[in-house]
């Protein structure tokens, strides 16, 4: 993981996303556990289908700390995906893929309530 981290940390774009107070206190009533199934949740529906219609798109900017660190560590559409972690995009997410981005997730969601 420290692999990936280091080239999403030479990226300007994805290095501006940071958690604000907002999602951290967030995050801190709802827990991590519920928050890592929200990103299970996520990641189910929006990103481990073979074929989404709106890729590139289906991720919002803001609204809940997932999708801000999907941002950050490149896991918001296949197109990002594949360029940044060398998953296939237009096949169907393995249920080890999908472990490995909520893994990737959860570890920079707990990087940002350190600082």
């Amino acid at each position: 993981m420290n692999d990936i981290f280091n080239k999403l940390s030479k990226s300007e774009f994805r290095s501006k996303f940071k958690l604000k107070q907002k999602e951290k206190d967030y995050i801190a009533q709802k827990g991590l556990d519920t928050i890592r199934h929200h990103t299970c949740d996520f990641i189910s529906k929006r990103l481990a289908p073979a074929v989404i219609p709106n890729d590139g798109k289906q991720t919002p900017m803001k609204g809940h700390p997932v999708f801000i660190a999907q941002h950050a560590t490149a896991t918001c559409c296949r197109g990002c995906l594949s360029k940044w972690h060398k998953i296939e995009k237009g096949v169907e997410l393995s249920k080890k893929q999908q472990e490995y981005v909520v893994n990737i997730i959860m570890e920079w969601i707990g990087m940002q309530l350190k600082t």
